[in-house]
C-alpha cells in the first residue's frame, strides 16, 4: 500500500504540477462525449430525423464491441494465465459482461446518461423506462452529433452497454489466478455503480445538438453536462472512461489482494499463445466498432475513427515487436499481440479527434511507452499485475489522451473541436491552444486516476472484510479452474 500511494503521489505530481505553466481556458464544447436523450421541446428548428444507415452502422458497432469481450478479451486473457487457470478466466470474462449489461439496464444507464448533476445522471432511466412506448408504438430517440439527426435510444443503450461491460472485464486480468469468484462480482457491481458510471457521466454526457436552440442558452446547456464535458475534455471512444478508469483500478487491486504464490520465485508463463493471438485479432476487428461506432452516425468521421484505429494498431505492433528485439534480443508473440491492444488503447481517445499525422505517431509511441509500462515501471510499482492491465491500459490511455490534445490541432492534421453547438463552427488553427488543450487533457486523466482509484480501494476493502477477497492457498495451488467451477479447460 505504501508503494502504491507514493505512486498515486507521483502521478499527481506530474499530471498537475507539469502543466502550471499552461494557461488553463475556458471551458470548450468537446466534439465527443456521449449524446443524451433529445428534449423534443427545446430543439425545434428541424424535426429529427431516424436515418437507416446509421441505425445500421450502430447495431453493427454495437455487435462487433460485444465480441471484444466474448470471445475477444476472453481468449486474450485465457490463453495469458496458466493452463489450471484457463477456464476460470473465460467464466470471469463471460458472466461479469452479463452481470454488467444487465446492471446496465437497470440502473447503470440512467446514472450515466440522464440529466442529473455534472457528476451524476438521475432516475429517468431505471429499468429503460421510457426508452419505448408500447401503448402508442413510439421510440424514444437519442442525440447523434448532427442536429436533427437522431437514433433509437435503445440502439444507444445497448451500444454503451457494452463498453460499461467490456470496461469491467478489463480489470480481471489484474487479479487472475487468485480471486474467488464471488468477490469480483461484488467488486464489480460496487465499482460499476460508483466509478463506471459517474465518470461516463462526467465525460460523455451532454444535452445534444438539438439542445443549442439559440446563443442565449449554450452556457445554460452546457452547464447541464458532466462536469470534465464542461471542463473541455475530449476522449472520443473512452481513453479516460475505459482504460484509465479499468487501469487503475486493476493495479489498486493488485495491491489489495497480493502477489500470487510463487510470484517472481517460479515461471508463470501463458499456457496458450494461440488463445492469446486469436484473442488479439478479434479485440482489432471488434475495435473498429468500439471506436468507429462512437461517431454515432455513419459518415467521414467514423471513417476518419476507423482508420485512425487501423493505422495506429499496425504502428504499435511494429514499434513493440523492435522495441523488443532491440532491448530483449527476441520479439515475441505475446509482445506483438500487447502491442496490437497497447495501440487500439492509445488510438480510442484521439479516433476521431486527430488526423492520420496523429495515428502514426500515437501508434509508434503506444508500443513503446507500453512496452516500459509492462517491463520497468512494472518493476518499480512491485505489483503483480497478472495480465498488466496498468502498463497496457491506464498507460495506454494516459499517452493517447495527453496527445490527443497535441494532435487534434488543425496545424497537425486534427479536425479540431466546436466553439459551441449552437454556431457549430470549430476552433481555427490560429486560435488552438495545444497547451491549453493539453492542461485540460491532464486534468481529466488526473481526476479519473483519483476518483477510479479510490472507489476501488473502498470496494475492495468492503469486500475483503465482508467475503474475503483471494481464495486459500490449497484452492490457489490446485487452479481455479477445479477448486471454484469443478471443470478443467483440458482433459488429458
Amino acid at each position: 500500500m505504501k508503494k502504491f500511494c507514493a505512486f498515486l503521489a507521483l502521478v499527481l505530481s506530474l499530471v498537475f504540477a507539469g502543466a502550471t505553466l499552461a494557461q488553463d481556458k475556458p471551458a470548450a464544447t468537446p466534439d465527443k462525449p456521449a449524446a443524451a436523450e433529445v428534449k423534443k421541446e427545446e430543439a425545434k428548428p428541424a424535426p429529427s430525423t431516424v436515418n437507416k444507415g446509421d441505425v445500421a452502422w450502430m447495431l453493427t458497432s454495437t455487435a462487433l464491441v460485444l465480441m471484444m469481450s466474448v470471445p475477444a478479451l476472453a481468449l486474450f486473457y485465457g490463453g495469458m494465465v496458466r493452463s489450471k487457470n484457463a477456464l476460470s478466466m473465460l467464466m470471469q470474462v463471460f458472466v461479469v459482461f452479463s452481470l454488467v449489461t444487465v446492471l446496465w439496464c437497470v440502473y447503470g444507464y440512467s446514472l450515466a446518461f440522464t440529466e442529473g448533476n455534472a457528476f451524476f445522471g438521475g432516475f429517468d432511466r431505471l429499468f429503460l423506462k421510457g426508452t419505448f412506448d408500447s401503448a402508442k408504438g413510439e421510440f424514444a430517440n437519442a442525440a447523434t452529433f448532427s442536429k436533427g439527426v437522431v437514433i433509437p435510444e435503445l440502439v444507444y443503450v445497448a451500444f454503451q452497454a457494452t463498453f460499461a461491460a467490456i470496461t469491467c472485464c478489463l480489470i480481471l486480468g489484474a487479479i487472475a489466478e487468485r480471486a474467488k469468484f464471488s468477490a469480483v462480482l461484488v467488486f464489480i457491481t460496487l465499482w460499476f455503480t460508483f466509478s463506471y458510471a459517474p465518470i461516463a457521466h462526467m465525460v460523455w454526457f451532454w444535452m445534444g445538438p438539438d439542445a443549442y436552440t439559440s446563443a442565449k442558452v449554450v452556457d445554460e446547456m452546457n452547464g447541464k453536462a458532466g462536469w470534465l464535458w464542461q471542463m473541455g475534455a475530449l476522449d472520443f471512444a473512452g481513453g479516460t472512461v475505459v482504460h484509465i478508469n479499468s487501469g487503475i483500478a486493476g493495479l489498486v487491486g493488485a495491491y489489495f489482494i497480493g502477489k500470487r504464490i510463487g510470484y517472481g520465485k517460479e515461471a508463470m508463463p501463458p499456457h496458450n499463445l494461440t488463445l492469446t493471438m486469436i484473442g488479439a485479432a478479434l479485440l482489432w476487428t471488434g475495435w473498429f466498432g468500439f471506436n468507429a461506432g462512437s461517431a454515432l452516425e455513419a459518415n467521414g468521421i467514423a471513417g476518419l475513427a476507423f482508420m485512425n484505429t487501423f493505422l495506429a494498431t499496425a504502428c504499435a505492433v511494429l514499434s513493440w515487436t523492435l522495441g523488443e528485439a532491440v532491448f530483449k534480443g527476441k520479439p515475441s508473440m505475446l509482445g506483438a499481440a500487447s502491442g496490437a491492444v497497447a495501440g487500439l488503447v492509445a488510438i480510442t481517445p484521439a479516433a476521431g479527434n486527430v488526423g492520420i499525422p496523429g495515428a502514426f505517431v500515437i501508434g509508434v509511441s503506444a508500443g513503446l511507452v507500453c512496452l516500459w509500462g509492462v517491463s520497468g515501471l512494472k518493476k518499480l510499482l512491485g505489483a503483480d499485475d497478472s495480465l498488466d492491465v496498468f502498463g497496457v491500459h491506464a498507460i495506454g490511455g494516459i499517452l493517447g489522451a495527453l496527445l490527443t490534445g497535441v494532435f487534434n490541432d488543425p496545424s497537425l492534421g486534427g479536425p479540431s473541436f466546436p466553439v459551441d453547438w449552437f454556431v457549430g463552427t470549430a476552433v481555427p488553427a490560429k486560435d488552438y491552444s495545444i497547451a491549453g488543450q493539453l492542461w485540460i487533457q491532464a486534468k481529466a486523466v488526473g481526476v479519473t486516476l483519483v476518483w477510479s482509484g479510490v472507489v476501488a480501494a473502498i470496494a475492495y476493502k468492503l469486500v475483503d472484510l465482508t467475503i474475503g477477497l483471494r481464495v486459500n492457498e490449497e484452492d490457489e495451488r490446485e487452479g481455479l479452474d477445479t477448486a471454484a467451477h469443478g471443470e478443467a479447460a483440458y482433459r488429458m
